[in-house]
């Protein structure tokens, strides 16, 4: 079943809620944990599960997406076994138009899928984190000799008004469906609980091709997986819910779409807690990513007699090729090749990659993107007024969000600069 099975990953999301870390790169390319990017979830997924035919469906600024599964994934397909991870930009066979919707996504692609002849197409959103095993799934979608089958997961009434809710019946047949309902539909006996769909769709190929095609053709249609094709279907054809079962063994299931700032912000610092809710560290179902050959982290100056010039990491996620070079770091969560120099102070902070904090610099609930130079004395988190003022973004929960087009702010000469110039920075 496995090996009749094509995946289709959508990964073309804009993620402006997600701004300004989506600015040069899709939202499933943003990093996450350090190491990782959002898609790596679930490709990840995939790869456990036993799925060999992947197509990643990319739109919009997808360059760093592309390099990031060329260069960290490809490896683990064998084209002579039938195997393959092929990353498909937009073929605008219709118009020359970008994607239209979900549905829309897939249908212009529908000749990419039809040429491998798959007896099963699975659906996947690649920009939710989470752990789940996709053959147990698909065994059920067999097993009921279904249609559609999608993947549901409870959650609370408020939240449920972002999702799609789902009504079911002893068998799991979904018997009604809304998107995005401004009053959702509670789980009866419930009050404050909605079954909803994750994204995850698993369909029988030939009834996909046909309610692609005649979707295609409906006038006033989104052409959207949620808003039309399943309530349009749910009275005439076999469509189940597939509950979410969970391989992050934890008591509570872990799935989050980290859409926002604060949720994204959110997500990491649970990764530095003493128990985090998501188990990086699971050996039997591993998060894999593209590795690149890095040094060890270092951590330097702890005994030079300067009590206030040690580079320590306390609570904290520290990436290969970082050095704390006599700087303080604490509840944060470091990338790689990142460099806090001598005297600086990072707390409560997502650092990306290849980062320098100058000397003396201070920074709190802060989020950095890649290659950013903080100046020797610049505060960043401390007064959000003067965070604004310089052009920087602040959340509604007080996360300050530097990017790479804000290069031109950090330059601003009022702030205090290195009192002590050193070679060894």
């Amino acid at each position: 079943m496995l090996r009749s099975t094509t995946t289709v990953v959508l990964a073309g999301g804009k993620g402006t809620r997600l701004e300004p870390l989506t600015l040069d790169r899709a939202k499933p390319a943003v990093p996450f944990g350090g190491i990782y990017r959002i898609i790596d979830f679930v490709l990840s997924n995939a790869i456990n599960s036993g799925l060999r035919r992947l197509l990643v469906l990319t739109q919009y600024k997808a360059l760093s997406l592309d390099r990031h599964i060329n260069l960290g994934w490809r490896p683990y397909f064998c084209a002579e076994l039938g195997e393959f991870l092929d990353v498909v930009p937009p073929q605008q066979r219709i118009d020359e138009q970008w994607y239209q919707g979900t549905a829309d996504a897939v249908y212009q692609n529908i000749f990419v899928i039809e040429k491998d002849r798959p007896e099963y197409v699975l659906i996947l959103a690649g920009d939710h984190i989470y752990k789940m095993n996709y053959q147990s799934m698909l065994q059920f979608h067999r097993d009921m000799e279904a249609d559609l089958t999608v993947g549901a997961l409870t959650v609370d009434r408020e939240s449920a008004k972002q999702f799609g809710v789902i009504q079911v019946d002893e068998r799991n047949r979904i018997t009604g469906f809304q998107e995005k309902p401004a009053e959702p539909q509670t789980i009866p006996g419930e009050e404050n609980r909605c079954f909803c769909s994750m994204g995850i769709y698993v369909f029988t190929a030939r009834f996909l091709f046909e309610q692609l095609c005649r979707d295609a053709t409906e006038p006033g249609s989104h052409h959207d997986f949620g808003k039309d094709i399943i309530p349009s279907i749910i009275d005439t054809a076999r469509v189940f819910a597939f509950p979410f079962r969970d391989e992050n063994r934890k008591r509570q299931a872990y799935w989050r779409d980290v859409g926002t700032i604060d949720a994204y912000y959110e997500a990491n610092m649970d990764l530095i807690s003493v128990d985090p809710q998501l188990n990086l560290y699971d050996r039997e179902w591993p998060i894999r990513t593209l590795q690149p050959n890095l040094p060890p982290p270092k951590f330097v100056f702890g005994s030079d007699g300067d009590p206030n010039r040690r580079g320590i990491a306390m609570d904290s996620i520290v990436c290969p090729g970082t050095i704390i070079s006599g700087g303080h770091v604490q509840r944060s969560v470091i990338s790689t090749n990142v460099r806090v120099n001598s005297y600086a102070r990072v707390e409560d902070s997502i650092i990306f990659q290849g980062v320098d904090i100058g000397r003396h610099a201070k920074v709190r609930r802060a989020i950095i993107d890649k290659e950013v130079h903080i100046p020797p004395g610049m505060e960043i988190g401390f007064d959000h007024e003067e965070d604004r003022r310089r052009g920087f973004t602040v959340s509604p929960q007080g996360v300050v969000v530097i990017s790479k087009n804000d290069a031109p702010s950090l330059a601003d000469p009022s702030i205090l600069h290195d009192p002590q110039p050193a070679l060894w920075r």
